[in-house]
Protein backbone atom coordinates (compact mmCIF):
# COMPACT_ATOMS: atom_id res chain seq x y z
CA UNK A 1 0.00 0.00 0.00
CA UNK A 2 1.17 3.48 -0.74
CA UNK A 3 3.00 5.14 2.14
CA UNK A 4 4.19 1.89 3.70
CA UNK A 5 7.88 2.16 4.52
CA UNK A 6 10.55 -0.51 4.76
CA UNK A 7 10.64 0.20 8.49
CA UNK A 8 6.92 -0.67 8.79
CA UNK A 9 7.35 -3.82 6.71
CA UNK A 10 10.29 -4.90 8.85
CA UNK A 11 8.26 -4.25 12.01
CA UNK A 12 5.40 -6.37 10.61
CA UNK A 13 7.82 -9.24 9.94
CA UNK A 14 9.09 -9.04 13.51
CA UNK A 15 5.56 -8.94 14.93
CA UNK A 16 4.62 -12.06 12.96
CA UNK A 17 7.19 -13.96 15.01
CA UNK A 18 5.93 -12.46 18.29
CA UNK A 19 2.17 -12.98 18.26
CA UNK A 20 0.45 -12.62 21.60
CA UNK A 21 -1.42 -15.67 22.91
CA UNK A 22 -4.85 -14.31 21.81
CA UNK A 23 -3.46 -13.42 18.37
CA UNK A 24 -1.88 -16.87 18.00
CA UNK A 25 -5.15 -18.59 18.94
CA UNK A 26 -7.11 -16.54 16.41
CA UNK A 27 -4.48 -17.06 13.71
CA UNK A 28 -4.85 -20.85 14.09
CA UNK A 29 -8.47 -20.43 12.94
CA UNK A 30 -8.05 -17.64 10.37
CA UNK A 31 -5.15 -19.33 8.59
CA UNK A 32 -7.57 -22.16 7.68
CA UNK A 33 -9.45 -19.67 5.44
CA UNK A 34 -12.91 -19.91 7.04
CA UNK A 35 -15.68 -19.34 4.48
CA UNK A 36 -12.93 -19.37 1.84
CA UNK A 37 -11.61 -15.99 3.01
CA UNK A 38 -7.91 -15.28 3.07
CA UNK A 39 -6.50 -13.46 6.09
CA UNK A 40 -3.08 -11.94 6.58
CA UNK A 41 -1.44 -11.48 9.97
CA UNK A 42 0.54 -8.40 10.96
CA UNK A 43 -0.26 -6.63 7.69
CA UNK A 44 1.40 -3.23 7.08
CA UNK A 45 -0.81 -0.34 5.93
CA UNK A 46 0.88 3.03 5.66
CA UNK A 47 2.73 3.62 8.92
CA UNK A 48 0.61 1.05 10.80
CA UNK A 49 0.56 -2.74 11.18
CA UNK A 50 -2.85 -4.40 11.43
CA UNK A 51 -3.06 -7.51 13.60
CA UNK A 52 -5.08 -9.26 10.87
CA UNK A 53 -6.42 -8.19 7.49
CA UNK A 54 -8.96 -9.69 5.09
CA UNK A 55 -8.20 -8.18 1.67
CA UNK A 56 -11.45 -9.36 0.04
CA UNK A 57 -13.56 -7.53 2.63
CA UNK A 58 -11.05 -4.69 3.19
CA UNK A 59 -11.37 -5.43 6.91
CA UNK A 60 -8.65 -4.87 9.47
CA UNK A 61 -8.95 -6.78 12.74
CA UNK A 62 -7.28 -5.42 15.85
CA UNK A 63 -6.90 -7.46 19.04
CA UNK A 64 -6.94 -4.98 21.89
CA UNK A 65 -5.26 -5.85 25.17
CA UNK A 66 -5.69 -3.86 28.37
CA UNK A 67 -3.08 -1.30 27.29
CA UNK A 68 -5.46 0.02 24.62
CA UNK A 69 -7.63 1.50 27.38
CA UNK A 70 -4.80 3.36 29.11
CA UNK A 71 -3.21 6.79 28.71
CA UNK A 72 -3.50 8.31 25.26
CA UNK A 73 -3.97 4.92 23.57
CA UNK A 74 -7.73 5.40 22.94
CA UNK A 75 -7.01 8.67 21.10
CA UNK A 76 -4.13 7.06 19.19
CA UNK A 77 -6.40 4.16 18.18
CA UNK A 78 -9.07 6.63 17.01
CA UNK A 79 -6.53 8.47 14.83
CA UNK A 80 -5.31 5.16 13.42
CA UNK A 81 -8.87 3.99 12.66
CA UNK A 82 -9.60 7.32 10.92
CA UNK A 83 -6.44 6.92 8.79
CA UNK A 84 -7.56 3.44 7.75
CA UNK A 85 -11.15 4.53 7.03
CA UNK A 86 -9.83 7.31 4.78
CA UNK A 87 -8.22 4.55 2.72
CA UNK A 88 -11.43 2.56 2.42
CA UNK A 89 -10.70 0.03 5.16
CA UNK A 90 -12.95 -0.91 8.03
CA UNK A 91 -11.56 -1.82 11.44
CA UNK A 92 -13.02 -4.37 13.83
CA UNK A 93 -11.63 -4.21 17.37
CA UNK A 94 -11.89 -7.32 19.53
CA UNK A 95 -10.87 -7.31 23.19
CA UNK A 96 -8.09 -9.84 23.79
CA UNK A 97 -9.99 -11.31 26.74
CA UNK A 98 -12.61 -12.61 24.25
CA UNK A 99 -9.97 -14.89 22.72
CA UNK A 100 -8.87 -16.75 25.85
CA UNK A 101 -11.90 -19.04 26.16
CA UNK A 102 -14.21 -20.06 23.35
CA UNK A 103 -13.10 -18.04 20.31
CA UNK A 104 -15.96 -19.14 18.05
CA UNK A 105 -18.09 -16.05 18.87
CA UNK A 106 -15.16 -13.82 17.83
CA UNK A 107 -14.64 -15.80 14.62
CA UNK A 108 -18.36 -15.57 13.84
CA UNK A 109 -18.24 -11.80 14.42
CA UNK A 110 -15.27 -11.47 12.05
CA UNK A 111 -16.95 -13.54 9.33
CA UNK A 112 -20.19 -11.55 9.69
CA UNK A 113 -18.23 -8.32 9.22
CA UNK A 114 -16.53 -9.80 6.15
CA UNK A 115 -19.90 -10.81 4.66
CA UNK A 116 -21.35 -7.33 5.33
CA UNK A 117 -19.10 -5.83 2.66
CA UNK A 118 -19.16 -6.84 -1.00
CA UNK A 119 -16.20 -9.15 -1.47
CA UNK A 120 -15.42 -8.18 -5.05
CA UNK A 121 -15.21 -4.50 -5.77
CA UNK A 122 -15.23 -3.13 -9.26
CA UNK A 123 -11.78 -1.96 -10.19
CA UNK A 124 -11.37 1.69 -11.11
CA UNK A 125 -11.00 2.34 -14.78
CA UNK A 126 -13.03 1.94 -17.93
CA UNK A 127 -15.98 -0.46 -17.98
CA UNK A 128 -15.54 -3.84 -19.68
CA UNK A 129 -15.83 -3.85 -23.48
CA UNK A 130 -19.44 -3.35 -24.52
CA UNK A 131 -20.63 -2.19 -21.10
CA UNK A 132 -22.38 1.13 -20.71
CA UNK A 133 -21.22 3.74 -18.19
CA UNK A 134 -24.76 4.48 -17.05
CA UNK A 135 -26.35 1.06 -17.33
CA UNK A 136 -28.11 2.11 -20.53
CA UNK A 137 -27.94 0.20 -23.81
Amino acid sequence: MRGTTKKTVDRARTLRRQLSQPEARLWQVLRQRPDGLKFRRQHPVGPFVLDFYCPAARLGIEIDGEAHDRGDNPQRDARRDAFLRERGLRVLRIPARHLYGDIEPAVTLILNHCRARPLHRASPGPPPHGASLHGED
